[in-house]
């Protein structure tokens, strides 16, 4: 067989080619690779020499005999001729001649007659080889056979009575050596025993009964027949007991122990337990179940024993034996080791070579244990020299050949198990005479121009034959000096002189000769050149030992020892390292034997070497050792993740594995999270082992809609997750009573000689889909028809005509037959013209989000190598666009690298991008979508379209619309109103009205009438506040007589920081209702117009108490123009809103001790106007006086301060002019309920109206009657204190005011306050509040929060007023204040008549 095969590659093309060049040539350059496999170059005037078929037909093998007994060991060998057979005992040459035992069959076998074996005489037992020889032709040995003969019969244990349970399982010993096993039997009562399934011997010779019956008792002896006369053990009683009735504890009979089997044995792993009731016995390997029922190589034998035939290398692991009756378990283990052959992978092949030439015999062998490989050469060990070296573990290589290396080579494998050997032919070819012509000379002026330690580079000058040179090439011989061997380097092109000989020994003497050749053959040496390498200069040798091992995914560690040649002290190391793949090597510079890199990319493969350096410089370089770092659980999700809906009850889901710089390891499978959308806690997982990309979930409900994440997972763990992806199952399965209908659409694209087709499904995916028919032909699409999936989109027909028009049709079929085709046609494109097959598309798309503008596209390239590197002119084009509107437009990029970084993006809009790539006239087809939405930012313009218009029958009420800002960039959260009446004013002097949500439109209610006011919009979203609107004019309607009283009774003003006026009997209305705010606070009262005041007031309170009489009942609020005169006298510009116009004077009553007027009747507003916004509004109507004194005692509102700390807060204020400022609760906590350390007062329900002061400045702002301004004296961090309003009786007595007691510095009266939303009390009702806030624009407040300042403390109250200009001492004040009440008398009076 191996012979045919050799000669029909006698005259193989290789050959062929090689002959002819030999024709050509004369004979092949010296050094040339040596012709391999049967193909003999030959001159034309030489024989032609070919392979000689010579190997063994059979070899022996490994052979167990007894004494006495003959023994033939096999062996035969095919040669032409026949080769001469010998035989080797433990590696010395047997003399058969002489042997009357041994002889030499005819084929070549041994036989070995009466086997001789005792105790001190074993001629016999040993190991044999087979050894064939062909004169003039070689030597080749056989595979090393062992005979083991059999020892004397000897029992290492035997039988012992023993008794059993009916029902149970006995064992009896009879233990002998292992080759004694065969020979081993049974008897029973002296009658040999029938072993059956119930009777087994286990392989050691021990008997197993199990389910042991009465007829089982009796006498058991073992027996052991070797050849010989037989050998019996001793007698042993088996007893058989009742059933005693009652449990017995499990006990092991025979437990298994670890054994070492060769792949293709048979073992017994032994296990038999007793107990009552009888165990079952199972079996587990490494932590999984055996089925042994439905395994052909797995027995369960009686009494439990495992029996397991034709071991492979995965029957390798831990066997549990477990027993369990129902009342206990108990398990054994034991270890199986697997064991295989050597065996081999790669043999050596035949060989031509020329004398001089180096050659390399390869062998590749496997076995387990690894196997030692060593050669031999004509049946001679070939021992590693100079000329003959082990290379790449396993490979023989010869240097320098010469006539006597012709022979047959053999590469012997070896292992614990066996051995074998695998044989290769090298014949040496004769130098071919050279052909007719001249020969160059000898080439000139060989020279050393270079010499080292290790290599000589010799120069040389043409043959004086041949001056030019330029079709020579040369063949430098050289050997050592001394040495018969003599290897050659040829030039590497015609007409080069130089050559550089490498891998030489330092401080060597060497011989070199230079030989010229032409066409016609070599011509002259050269004169022997001597030449001396130098001494290598005293530098480390390789540091020995060098080890590298992974200590964590992102380290390793390498260890290695001192170098054995240090040639001197060692003062450092160099360790250099290299990632796998890439070619830039690294290095760090370390001092001891080890060092731990830190820091690398998990899971990936290292290589490391070591140079020692000495004073005189680096040391030789160690080999490399690789490492791979240690896996880790994957760093990112699986891509592309996708969702199929098969039928009504099962979803098909697709994925593609994380990029491989994230996997961190091997994927050795998929985690599948499942749940349903309405049950968030109820999830189900699926594990998918190995490489699978996909799974089908089945046996989900109808109509359910599911959501699904993946996640990848390695040896280390589960890495993180996708994102939940949903999808809903079919009400009902498809439809497949009718014939699909007709697809979406078709596309083909026409190449040369191919059309490439694809398609859309039919819109009506409620009908069964099977698969396609593409029918096609030049001019009728009937030709040809191909069907394809149902789940394929494209298909590309092939081998077609170019330059041929050809009509394509496309139909969706099922089981009830064809849909409605559709047509399309496509001529081929000219021959002529190239056509680039596209290349892969870009894969792994992802964009990640880096601001509002800005996202960054990454991509995976399946068509670069694994590293990723670009290295030829290809680049990618990135195209991104928005769907909204519809008809956008792609835009495009080109990119040289993996990412594009695309900005000038607009915010807050989702995005799609993919991405194709070019090289040269080829392109790909855009990958699959990545999708990102930006981020948001804030509204970059204005609210549109304001328009202010009045609301029909409230002429103080207006209605604000407006439209969404053009560039919200992101959702819109709010909008903030600003009004005022004067359109120059500073920003935060303008009401606010917040809006919360996306509302269009707003009502701003209790406004002056007859009043231009100014409004603006500023829209916010989550990152901020966006621009104002243009200021939009509104000018408020007159109003009627109708609704005036309603609207004034309604109305409120607000003011801060002024005092109350003086008050004095010739106090009178102001004239009109835009007087110019000259009034002084502090401007004494003349006594005549004092006296003109009070009759005037009495006038006209009679008229105003008979109207009411008439109309109603119900105070009235008061006019505050006066004081909001004052107000700007001391605080400048203010926030303001409400009307002011026309009001009744109420009754008024001084509450001294927190110097606040009070309204005497606490009767509610009858007609409270509710606003709907959370922000207080100031009046709009001020009404200044020429003096302080013309002010109306009948048109002031009602007032009430809050819980203030007397007047030095006002007086501080006044000193420092500030102005009040609004300031909404925005992002703050919602305020305690709690009321800080300040004198208790008692509160009562007033109107909606906020009282400006003329006595002092109250820098927090004059609070509402029923919604007091919250003071904001502590860190916005703190909790605003808040304190409920209550009714109370509206009578207060007069008591001197006091200086406010000593506290806790609490108030800081630089801080704004912040006043809230004014608020009707109706029946003593308290109405809930809302207050707006920046960030949330709609948070709840509680019901009517007050913030109650502290009281500042004594030092600065009594600073603040000494320091303020308006300030009364307290026997003034005592005096005005009585002044007050005894003109409040007066009108009490007045108004009882």
């Amino acid at each position: 067989m191996a012979a045919e095969r050799g000669a029909r590659r006698l005259f193989s093309t290789s050959s062929l080619w090689l002959y002819c060049l030999l024709l050509l040539f004369g004979r092949p350059a010296p050094g040339a690779a040596a012709a391999r496999s049967g193909s003999p170059p030959q001159s034309a005037g030489a024989s032609i020499r070919t392979f000689t078929p010579f190997y063994f037909l059979v070899e022996p093998v490994d052979t167990l005999s007894v004494r006495g007994s003959s023994v033939i060991l096999n062996c035969s060998a095919y040669s032409e001729p026949s080769p001469k057979i010998e035989w080797k005992k433990d590696g010395t040459f047997l003399n058969l001649v002489s042997d009357d035992r041994r002889q030499l069959l005819p084929d070549g076998s041994l036989f070995i007659s009466n086997v001789v074996h005792s105790k001190h005489n074993k001629p016999d037992e040993g190991y044999y080889q087979c050894v064939a020889t062909v004169d003039s032709l070689g030597t080749i040995v056989s595979r090393t056979a062992k005979l083991t003969v059999a020892g004397l019969p000897r029992f290492t244990s035997q039988p012992e009575p023993s008794s059993v349970y009916a029902g149970n399982s006995a064992i009896l010993n009879c233990e002998v050596n292992a080759d004694l096993v065969p020979f081993v039997r049974w008897e029973q009562n002296r009658q040999p025993l029938l072993l059956d399934d119930r009777v087994i011997k286990l392989p050691g010779g021990t008997l197993v009964i199990s389910n042991v019956t009465e007829g089982d008792g009796g006498l058991y002896r073992c027996i052991i027949e070797s050849g010989g006369p037989p050998k019996y053990s001793d007698e042993a009683e088996l007893k058989v007991l009742p059933d005693p009735e009652e449990t017995l504890n499990l006990v092991f009979l025979k437990q298994p122990s670890s054994l070492v089997r060769v792949i293709g044995q048979s073992t017994v792993l032994p296990c038999v337990a007793s107990g009552l009731p009888a165990p079952a016995m199972r079996w587990m390997k490494n932590e999984e179940t055996l089925d042994t029922e439905g395994s052909e190589r797995l027995v369960l034998l009686a009494g439990g024993s495992l029996e397991i035939s034709d071991i492979t290398e995965d029957d390798a692991g831990t066997y549990f034996c477990i027993a369990d009756n129902g009342n206990e378990t108990i398990e054994a283990q034991a270890e199986l080791t697997i064991q295989a052959q050597p065996e081999f992978l790669k043999q050596p092949a035949n060989i031509y070579a020329h004398e001089s030439m180096d050659i390399v015999f390869e062998c590749e062998v496997t076995g387990k244990p690894t196997p030692t490989v060593k050669w031999v050469k004509n049946g001679d060990m070939v021992i590693p020299s100079d000329y003959f070296k082990i290379v790449k573990e396993h490979n023989l290589q010869v240097l320098g050949l010469v006539k006597s290396d012709e022979g047959f080579y053999q590469c012997i494998a070896e292992n614990d198990v066996g051995n074998a050997q695998a044989g290769a032919q090298l014949i040496i070819l004769e130098h071919a005479p050279a052909t007719t012509g001249p020969l160059p000379s000898a080439p000139r002026d060989v020279v050393a121009s270079l010499v080292s330690t290790r290599f000589i580079k010799l120069t040389w000058r043409t043959p004086a034959s041949d001056p030019h040179g330029d079709n020579l090439t040369y063949s430098v011989f050289y050997t050592k000096e001394g040495i018969a061997r003599e290897r050659v380097e040829n030039t590497s092109r015609p007409g080069e002189m130089q050559v550089t000989i490498q891998n030489l020994m330092p401080a060597t003497v060497y011989v070199f000769r230079v030989v010229a050749q032409n066409k016609h053959g070599f011509g002259e040496s050269s004169a022997p050149l001597r030449v001396e390498t130098q001494p290598e200069v005293q530098l480390p040798g390789p540091a020995p030992n060098i080890r590298a091992y992974a200590t964590s995914p992102t380290s390793i560690t390498v260890t290695w020892e001192t170098p054995l040649s240090g040639n001197g002290e060692i003062q450092n190391y160099k360790l250099y390292y290299m990632e796998k793949g890439t070619d830039k090597e690294q290095d760090v510079d370390i001092s001891s034997h080890s060092y731990t890199l830190n820091g690398l990319k998990k899971y990936t493969e290292y290589s490391f070497r070591v140079v020692a350096y000495n004073k005189h410089g680096p040391g030789v370089s160690t080999q490399d050792v690789a490492v791979r770092t240690l896996s880790d659980v994957p760093s990112a999700a699986p891509q592309n993740l996708s969702l199929e809906v098969r039928n009504s009850k099962s979803i098909m889901i697709h994925w593609q594995p994380p990029s491989p710089a994230t996997q961190n390891g091997q994927i050795t499978g998929y985690k599948i999270r499942y749940r349903k959308a309405s049950r968030k806690s109820d999830v189900t997982e699926t594990l998918v082992t190995g490489t699978q990309l996909s799974q089908l979930i089945e046996g989900l409900d109808r109509g359910t809609e599911y959501n699904f994440r993946v996640a990848a997972l390695t040896v280390n763990g589960t890495g993180p997750a996708t994102d939940w992806l949903s999808t809903e199952t079919f009400e009902s399965d498809l439809d497949e009573t009718r014939v699909p209908e007709v697809p979406s659409s078709l596309h083909v694209r026409p190449l040369v000689t191919s059309i490439v087709v694809s398609w859309t499904p039919p819109e009506n995916q409620n009908i069964v889909v099977r698969g396609y028919a593409i029918g096609y032909g030049i001019g009728s699409p009937h030709a040809q028809t191909i069907k394809v999936d149902y789940k394929q989109r494209y298909y590309t027909i092939e081998n077609l005509d170019p330059s041929s028009h050809y009509v394509i049709t496309l139909k969706a079929f099922n089981n009830v037959g064809e849909g409605i085709p559709l047509y399309e046609s496509a001529v081929t494109r000219p021959h002529t013209v190239p056509d680039p097959t596209p290349m892969m598309p870009p894969v792994g798309v992802q964009a990640s989000i880096l601001s509002h503008d800005t996202i960054r596209i990454t991509w995976a390239d399946n068509s670069l190598p694994k590293h990723q590197k670009i290295t030829d002119s290809r680049y990618y084009t990135v195209r991104w666009k928005t769907n909204i509107p519809a008809n956008t437009k792609y835009k495009n990029a080109n990119a040289t690298t993996l990412s594009y970084l695309v900005t000038g993006l607009k915010p807050n809009t989702l995005y799609e991008f993919s991405v194709m790539v070019t090289k040269g006239r080829r392109s790909s087809t855009w990958s699959m979508t990545a999708h990102g939405t930006t981020f948001e930012l804030v509204p970059t313009s204005p609210p549109k379209d304001v328009t202010v218009v009045s609301k029909e029958g409230k002429p103080r009420t207006i209605i604000v619309n407006w439209q969404p800002p053009s560039e919200a960039n992101g959702k819109i959260t709010g909008y903030i109103i600003y009004y005022s009446t004067d359109v120059n004013a500073e920003i935060h002097d303008w009401v606010i009205e917040p809006v919360v949500g996306n509302r269009l439109t707003h009502q701003i209610q209790e406004l002056t009438l007859d009043t231009p006011y100014y409004f603006k919009i500023q829209a916010r979203n989550s990152k901020g506040m966006g621009p104002m609107s243009e200021a939009v004019q509104f000018r408020t309607p007159k109003a009627d007589s109708s609704d005036k009283m309603p609207n004034d009774q309604a109305s409120g003003s607000s003011g801060k920081g002024s005092r109350l006026p003086d008050l004095g009997s010739d106090y009178k209305p102001p004239m009109s209702g835009s007087n110019s705010p000259h009034g002084s606070p502090t401007s004494p009262l003349d006594s005549n117009m004092l006296l003109v005041i009070i009759v005037s007031v009495g006038v006209i309170t009679i008229v105003v108490v008979v109207i009411i009489a008439v109309f109603c009942t119900r105070r009235t609020t008061s006019h505050q123009k006066k004081k909001r005169a004052a107000c700007k006298s001391v605080n400048g510009s203010h926030k303001y809103k409400g009307n002011s116009k026309d009001v009744k004077p109420p009754d008024l009553w001084i509450h001294h001790e927190r110097l606040e007027l009070k309204p005497i009747d606490k009767s509610p507003d009858p007609n409270p106007i509710m606003t709907d916004t959370p922000i207080p509004r100031n009046s709009q109507d001020i009404t200044p006086v020429d003096n302080s004194m013309d002010s109306n005692i009948h048109q002031r509102r009602n007032s009430y301060r809050g819980h203030e700390s007397e007047d030095s807060m006002s007086t501080l204020a006044g000193r420092r002019g500030m102005r009040p400022k609004m300031m909404m609760p925005f992002d703050s906590q919602p305020p305690q309920q709690s009321v800080r350390n300040t004198p208790s007062t008692d509160t009562m329900p007033a109107s909606s109206s906020q009282t400006c002061c003329t006595d002092h400045q109250d820098p927090e702002g004059a609070t509402s009657s029923s919604y007091l301004a919250s003071s904001q004296e502590e860190d916005s961090g703190q909790s605003l204190p808040t304190a409920h309003v209550r009714p109370s009786h509206p009578l207060k007595s007069f008591a001197v005011p006091a200086v406010p007691p000593p506290g806790p510095p609490t108030y800081d009266p630089a801080l704004p306050s912040t006043p809230l939303l004014s608020q009707q009390a109706l029946n003593h009702h308290i109405h809930s509040v809302k207050t707006a806030s920046i960030g949330t624009l709609g948070r709840s407040r509680p019901p009517m929060p007050v913030v109650v300042p502290s009281a500042p403390e004594v030092q600065e109250t009594t600073r603040m007023l000494e320091d303020s200009e308006s300030s009364y001492e307290p026997d003034e004040l005592t005096k005005e204040m009585a002044h007050l009440e005894g003109l409040m008398k007066d009108l009490n009076a007045i108004t009882t008549a």
